[in-house]
């Protein structure tokens, strides 16, 4: 079937509403539109540049752990949190209270993003899997009683209310041969679809079904970054749509209603793809910024360091890749030295820019990287 041929589904009538019941997708897709097809080969360009420069960054798994942070913290925005990248780098005893809630949905969103791209190891990307990762999404969140790991046997709705929802999903009874034939089609290799348009259907039908009572929105986004690391389209996990998605949320789920009400697959297509080629060139920026900062650094702080105080300076600059936030007990725990030791190397870290005191307390000072957090949270040109 043309992408321009696609029909959505219909509306069935249930008790005092409808819901909308999609059409399978495991099937054949012809993308022959030219558009579609200039911008399936960019996004293709943009992940190779990418997976390029991934290799060449040295301890790249420190730089991804902040992407990894980044992706919660913005897809856990789209659904209304309020926690930001420096938070969600603090312990919970440094949150306010009535930001725990919050920061507790950002913390289970890296657990759950770090668990199931662990689990790709020895298991494919199924229904098991995202049913194991939307397990770890709700622990202790405030979605944690509504069936979490499993496949909703009520019917669930987008806005205030069943009888004024936005947006009503299949009645209950279809979501387990809805998302069976999801999973057929992610890995239905006979179809020769290229991945990226794969992945983008995918993401739509599963947000379309919406197959838990909550999360689905986290969930459905994560499962893209999953597919990704899944068929090898990424050597290392260094791209997440959800900041794309986070600055464009209107469109991101005008997009995703236009499949369903009007059948514009298309237009969710070119959508999808703008925000492939625009997140790889940003990534590959934030790795181009980090490296120069990196340079710029050793060239030019380090050396003011005596030769005896050195390899702890070094040790803490490597650390802070990894870590940006710290406080002073943690630095001497991980140099090895007494509490004076550590606040003297955190002092010059200050004194030369490399640190900034976060938390403005006397005791248990808490200090960040500031300039690499930065790196991460700047709003690059979009293309």
């Amino acid at each position: 079937m043309d992408i321009n041929d696609f029909q959505s589904g219909i509306y069935k009538q249930q008790y005092q509403y409808k819901s909308f019941s999609p059409v399978p997708i495991n099937h054949a897709w012809l993308v022959s539109d030219g558009e579609i097809q200039r911008l399936l080969s960019d996004a293709d360009r943009a992940l190779g540049e990418l997976n390029a420069f991934s290799q060449l960054v040295p301890n790249v798994d420190f730089f991804i752990r902040m992407h990894i942070t980044k992706e919660a913290t913005q897809s856990s925005r789209i659904e209304g949190t309020r926690t930001n990248m420096e938070e969600a780098l603090l312990g919970e005893q440094d949150i306010e209270p009535e930001k725990r809630d919050d920061w507790i949905e950002v913390q289970n969103y890296i657990h759950a993003i770090n668990e199931a791209i662990k689990q790709l190891e020895s298991l494919p990307l199924s229904n098991r899997l995202l049913k194991d990762t939307h397990h770890t999404l709700m622990q202790g969140a405030r979605g944690e009683m509504k069936q979490p790991g499993e496949f909703r046997v009520s019917q669930n709705w987008i806005g205030v209310s069943l009888k004024n929802a936005a947006f009503v999903p299949p009645h209950q009874d279809e979501v387990m041969d809805l998302m069976s034939d999801l999973e057929k089609f992610i890995h239905n290799e006979a179809l020769h679809v290229p991945h990226l348009i794969k992945v983008a259907i995918a993401h739509y039908q599963f947000e379309t079904i919406h197959p838990f009572l909550d999360g689905n929105g986290r969930l459905g986004r994560l499962m893209i970054a999953l597919y990704m690391a899944s068929f090898g389209l990424l050597h290392k996990p260094a791209l997440y749509l959800s900041d794309y998605f986070e600055r464009h949320k209107t469109e991101y789920v005008d997009r995703l209603m236009a499949v369903r009400e009007a059948n514009k697959m298309k237009d969710w297509l070119v959508f999808f793809l703008y925000g492939v080629c625009e997140t790889a060139e940003n990534s590959i920026q934030v790795f181009k910024d980090i490296l120069l900062m990196k340079e710029r650094l050793e060239r030019e702080v380090l050396p003011h360091f005596s030769t005896r105080r050195q390899e702890n300076a070094q040790i803490l600059m490597q650390s802070l890749y990894q870590s940006p936030l710290l406080n002073i007990k943690m630095v001497a725990e991980l140099l090895g030295v007494k509490t004076n030791t550590a606040a003297a190397m955190v002092n010059d870290f200050v004194k030369h820019g490399i640190l900034k005191e976060l938390t403005g307390k006397r005791r248990n000072r808490t200090f960040w990287f500031a300039e690499y957090l930065f790196i991460f949270n700047r709003e690059y040109k979009a293309k």
